[in-house]
């Protein structure tokens, strides 16, 4: 049966022109079907130079918005329109422009998880890759605003020594998992790498080897020499580490790195989102030229490493 609908897919994908993007933390299934997995940069990059007529984004909404904005002449489907992100939904345009009025001189910076309407009265976007160099690049006399995540905005303001002010959004997901959870898997495994996304947690981030966004992971595992991992980030990115990696082993850092979100898109979903059109996502055109002037920043702004 699942066979039959992944040959259904790629028959559709061919008759339509569609490209199906894949974030690290869905299902391995979803991710094996995709033309491009990745973290929200890599995404957002494929998202703008593909030259697909339709992308389907195997996400959440944010991510979906990305494209839209970044390819407006595209059909973005979301193949399952309840796929949301709460942090994403922790801030609002309106709080955002109070919290402008409050600081006037300051530069937004938006972490890319945040609402098209967001994006737009922001200065710059960023991702968890590139928050820090994103950062590092403006104008060191300026104030910086940083929403929607405080756990993401608290290890850029330790990096970059920034004056910044932190929207206290988090990752439901990330904060499920303590240090105990932790620091119990280290002891049960202790050669192994502990590798921690910075939307954890201080206390999480603190027991970290390295702090790193999904991308930033998989680089990491398939060019070190070490050969035990534990993962402090969202479980479906084992997927792609174990087969990337096969003579290498991983532990989630807690059972409870799981995002409902993430997992409510299916490949039956993705067969009727290329079937029916289902479900567009087009962001307006005044938010989406706004939003695309902060996104285009971000994209300039590569990661090191």
């Amino acid at each position: 049966m699942t066979g039959s609908i992944i040959e259904k897919i790629n028959n559709l994908k061919k008759k339509k022109n569609a490209v199906i993007l894949a974030h690290n933390y869905q299902p391995g299934e979803i991710q094996d079907i995709a033309d491009f997995t990745g973290d929200s940069l890599e995404l957002s990059r494929k998202a703008a130079s593909t030259s697909a007529d339709v992308i389907v984004f195997c996400g959440v909404l944010f991510m979906a918005e990305t494209a839209s904005i970044l390819s407006p002449q595209k059909t973005v489907l979301l193949p399952d329109k309840n796929a949301g992100c709460p942090m994403a939904d922790m801030i609002t345009a309106a709080q955002l422009e109070e919290l402008k009025q409050k600081y006037p001189d300051s530069l937004v910076v938006c972490y890319v998880n945040s609402p098209a309407e967001v994006k737009a009265i922001s200065d710059y976007c960023c991702t968890s890759s590139n928050a820090v160099d994103v950062v590092n690049s403006l104008d060191a006399e300026k104030k910086i605003i940083f929403v929607p995540d405080k756990n993401l905005g608290q290890v850029v303001k330790q990096r970059t020594g920034r004056d910044m002010v932190l929207w206290p959004g988090y990752c439901p997901t990330h904060i499920f998992a303590t240090a105990d959870d932790v620091k119990k898997i280290q002891a049960a495994h202790p050669a192994a790498i502990l590798l921690a996304h910075p939307e954890c947690p201080e206390p999480v981030r603190d027991c970290a080897d390295e702090l790193l966004s999904t991308g930033q992971m998989l680089k990491y595992v398939r060019t070190s020499d070490k050969k035990e991992f534990i993962i402090a980030t969202e479980i479906g990115i084992i997927h792609t580490l174990k087969k990337q990696n096969p003579d290498k082993t991983f532990y989630p850092a807690s059972e409870k790195f799981i995002c409902p979100n993430m997992k409510k898109i299916t490949l039956e979903k993705v067969l009727f989102s290329l079937e029916d059109n289902k479900y567009i996502v087009k962001v307006p055109d005044d938010i989406a030229q706004k939003a695309r002037k902060a996104l285009d920043r971000m994209i300039a702004v590569l990661p090191k490493g």
